[in-house]
């Protein structure tokens, strides 16, 4: 069989785009985007996408042009996943609520040509424009306009024309640019995290395509979902999930901000079955009154954070279905899942809650996870005690960092994506998170899992949210510092000896907490991570503590 050799007909390039085409021809006068009172079918998503498409060649847009977007989750925000690409340019989603000055580097660094600006960012984005330097050139901006929440905003001389116009002057039967190699770049994402250097991140068409289908299959999505946007979409794209519902014909339920009111009202009114969030959207949901339990389970697939198990529990008592798992920017979205086995249903609550708080396995398609000695790359032992980095390896891990050839090197060795990510494997091949490389505390030459005793601590009745850092120390050198938030209504708050006392009955002392801080609020990223490198910075600026381990 050596004679036989790929053709034309075999060499189409893998793109998610085709899955907008096929699902307006299947699916095309089914609900696509629902917003407030607005609802689009799957064909007129196709054809407004195509029109911006044209649009954007119509401006001057080339293939390799990079194309930012500043929304929230809104139906422009959804159709320029599809849009932008189409019409050979890359994609780049930028944090809406990122500062001026952090824009205006963003900006600089992807040499953005035009960017798409919501309504209630353009007061930032203008901002970010005027701090660009003299000699560069500046971006089109294109106004996307929301009535609901902006009546009466109007293009002014800042912007070269409003997003529906382009809808409007576009041509319905454009065909769209196809990706010449499936290798081709279709989306740049800028890292946000828990850091404070952004890096952007450059994938192609094959690895998109390659995680929006696996992802379907893990998570067990059927046709025609209904998929609530709790996750917001320039966090990586959504876990590529805008692309992966339109493969299944689903309806995407759109929203510009969100709380624990407005996610139980939408969910009632749609028939949500599907939703996507950091752990903070767990504790949001679990955190607030009349939160009665669901009439029908809603499929939630949560990351960005080892979810504390005690998280996972409450949540579902509330009739959510949680579903665990891991990824990075780099890896464009979700390529670890805790995947469950039936005969866990019959174990306690409190251990299935522990059990759902592990990582998992890879996801099908994608090639393989370890715990490697950082020093070594020889792999741990498989106790689920021995601590390592985290490598990955698969057809979605990205092509590399935007003009940092330096930084791309250093995380890919040995065909491994080297994470900063330290973990453990267990005995029946499940991966747990226990921190990033940064947030490991060294005490007396112990390491501690800052993640360990963040679970411990969201055991406690009162707690709401929790993160723990490392606190300089004297003797120890370092030592645990916790920073608490309460639940609201509490009639009678814990002080800071009933925290360190509840921490003592349920972990080794050397585990313990010295230090306990109360916080109205922890500071998070936009996508709900706790920013552990603020609470750093403020545990070091406490000074040392000293004495001895209690």
């Amino acid at each position: 069989m050596d004679e036989l050799k790929p053709t034309l007909a075999s060499l189409s390039p893998l793109t998610p785009l085709a899955f907008l085409e096929r699902t307006a021809t299947v699916y095309g006068d089914c609900p696509s985007v629902i917003y407030n009172e607005m609802t689009y079918t799957w064909s007129q998503t196709h054809r407004r996408c195509l029109q911006v498409a044209s649009s954007l060649s119509s401006y001057g847009i080339k293939p390799g042009h990079v194309v930012s977007v500043v929304a929230p989750n809104i139906p422009a925000m959804y159709e320029l996943q599809f849009a932008v690409p189409m019409s050979g340019a890359i994609l780049n989603n930028i944090n809406s609520r990122l500062d001026a000055r952090t824009i205006s580097i963003l900006l600089r660094h992807s040499e953005s040509k035009l960017v798409f600006v919501d309504c209630l960012s353009r007061d930032v984005i203008l901002d970010a424009m005027s701090l660009l330097p003299p000699n560069t050139k500046r971006p089109s901006l294109v106004l996307i306009a929301d009535e609901a929440e902006a009546a009466g905003s109007s293009v002014t001389r800042d912007f070269c024309c409003s997003y529906e116009s382009m809808v409007e002057k576009g041509d319905p039967g454009f065909r769209w640019v196809q990706p010449r190699s499936e290798w081709d770049p279709i989306v740049l994402n800028y890292t946000s995290g828990t850091t404070s250097s952004p890096k952007g991140v450059v994938h192609c068409h094959r690895g998109i395509f390659t995680i929006a289908v696996g992802s379907l299959i893990d998570w067990g999505v059927p046709k025609q979902p209904v998929y609530l946007w709790t996750l917001p979409i320039f966090h990586a794209n959504g876990w590529t999930y805008p692309w992966a519902i339109a493969a299944v014909g689903g309806t995407n339920i759109c929203l510009r901000k969100f709380d624990a009111p407005t996610i139980y009202s939408l969910i009632k009114l749609h028939g949500v079955t599907h939703m996507c969030g950091a752990p903070v959207v767990l504790t949001i949901l679990t955190n607030t009154t009349n939160n009665e339990p669901l009439k029908n389970p809603v499929q939630i697939l949560t990351a960005g954070a080892p979810p504390p198990s005690a998280v996972l529990f409450r949540t579902e008592s509330l009739g959510f279905v949680v579903s665990h798992g891991y990824g990075l920017t780099e890896t464009a979205g979700l390529v670890v899942s805790c995947a469950w086995k039936p005969k866990w249903n019959t174990f306690p609550a409190s251990e299935r809650a522990r059990l759902k708080s592990r990582q998992g396995v890879k996801i099908v398609g994608f090639t393989g996870i370890d715990v490697v000695d950082p020093n070594s790359g020889k792999s741990v032992k498989r106790d689920g005690v021995a601590l390592g980095e985290v490598v990955l390896s698969g057809g979605c891990i990205m092509l590399g960092y935007l003009k940092d050839p330096v930084g791309t090197s250093k995380s890919m060795k040995d065909g491994w994506f080297y994470t900063g990510d330290v973990g453990v494997m267990y005995s029946d091949g499940y991966l747990e998170i226990k921190d990033r490389s940064k947030d490991v505390i060294i005490s007396g030459g112990e390491n501690i899992s800052s993640v360990e005793v963040e679970s411990v601590l969201y055991t406690h009745p009162a707690v709401n949210e929790a993160a723990v850092v490392a606190r300089p120390d004297e003797y120890w050198g370092e030592t645990p510092c916790a920073f608490v938030g309460f639940k609201d209504g509490l009639t009678q708050k814990p002080r800071e000896k009933d925290i360190i006392d509840f921490c003592r009955e349920k972990m080794p002392h050397y585990m313990v907490p010295r230090t306990v801080v109360f916080k109205d609020e922890l500071p998070k990223t936009s996508t709900g991570k706790i920013q552990k490198f603020v609470l750093r910075e403020i545990a070091k600026g406490m000074g040392s503590s000293k004495g001895s381990r209690m």
